[in-house]
């Protein structure tokens, strides 16, 4: 072969075995890249972040309560159109799971029959059981707690739960009202005053949904075992980390925070009543609303306490050491309209 042609033939030799390397290439993988481990964080078994929610959230409720009461159950009047007790104008007591004027629709998620509270070092609770649910399985009202920190009758924070479904604690329709001027109660706490009152009850929003800089003040849920309860929990830091209240529960188509006390905001002629026996039946202005009295959260009354729920002592019996029991208003004088609790003389209608 000549060698013009062997030269030829080697370059094309070279050249074939480069092609060849270069589309086959090497058989050694290519390393993963190496990730840092995760941070580990030690969470309290109390105090579980939530992906929903921001913040952290209440798990379970305290196993020991600390108060407890029953509320007048109205299934059993709906037909009649009227209650048979538990609601005292006066007193701002109110037992009215009816619509207004008529009283032909009656609410059983408005309709409270018990509530309890309970508290540990972080949270108050409280659970309102109601009735029964609407038409859809729902409880598709407001629900709220009114608490009382000094105990003086004078509520000082409002929580409120709107239209609660969700069986796993959520901010989602939950706020937190304050008074921060001392309006709420009018000239005398929790009894209905002679004149209408021009405060604007609480209003300052102190949580909302958890948006701001505060995003876990108050939570609710509905009770994962009975759908007939509202459960209600609220970060004792952000009122101020009370030892002891006294804490009402409050059920309604519009529990309007600007309206307490709402026997100070209007007349009893105006807000109506449920009691047939009274010249202002029916409800009127003041309908789809149930509230309870005030239980003792933390303290054992040794004085009293306007709101507060009453000591039941049975017949015969002395009453527990250190608990006074409160006379009955103006020696339990009654009047269609309420009492002026100074003078006992009746309001006019």
């Amino acid at each position: 072969m000549k060698t013009g042609n062997l030269m030829r033939f080697a370059w094309a030799l070279l050249m074939l075995f480069l092609a060849i390397v270069a589309c086959t290439g090497t058989n050694t993988p290519t390393p993963a890249p190496t990730l840092a481990p995760a941070a580990v964080t030690s969470i309290p078994p109390s105090a579980v972040p939530i992906s929903v929610n921001q913040g952290v959230s209440p798990v379970a409720l305290p196993s020991q309560r600390l108060d407890q009461a029953g509320d007048m159950d109205s299934s059993d009047m709906a037909t009649a159109r009227r209650v048979s007790g538990g609601d005292t104008f006066i007193q701002d007591l109110y037992e009215r799971p009816f619509n207004a004027n008529t009283m032909d629709t009656y609410f059983p998620y408005i309709d409270i029959v018990n509530t309890q509270g309970f508290k540990d070092d972080t949270w108050g609770y409280a659970t309102i059981t109601l009735a029964g649910a609407d038409k859809s399985g729902h409880l598709s009202a407001e629900y709220a707690v009114e608490l009382d920190l000094n105990k003086d009758g004078r509520g000082d924070w409002l929580i409120r739960a709107s239209n609660p479904s969700s069986t796993t604690w959520t901010t989602q329709g939950v706020q937190a009202w304050k008074d921060s001027d001392g309006d709420v109660g009018g000239t005398i706490p929790v009894v209905a005053d002679s004149n209408p009152s021009s405060g604007d009850g609480y209003e300052t929003l102190v949580f909302d949904q958890g948006k701001g800089d505060l995003v876990d003040g108050a939570w609710a849920r509905v009770d994962p075992n009975d759908p007939n309860t509202v459960q209600i929990a609220f970060k004792l830091s952000m009122l101020g980390n009370p030892k002891s209240y006294a804490m009402g529960a409050w059920a309604g188509a519009n529990i309007d925070p600007s309206q307490f006390d709402f026997n100070d905001h209007m007349t009893h002629v105006q807000a109506g009543d449920p009691n047939t026996g009274y010249p202002t039946y029916p409800i009127k202005a003041l309908a789809e609303i149930d509230n309870t009295c005030r239980l003792a959260i933390g303290f054992v009354p040794t004085n009293y306490v306007p709101g507060l729920c009453k000591v039941v002592i049975p017949k015969g019996q002395p009453a527990p050491p250190g608990v006074i029991v409160p006379t009955p208003l103006c020696g339990g004088k009654t009047c269609p309209y309420g009492i002026d609790p100074k003078t006992c003389i009746c309001i006019p209608g």
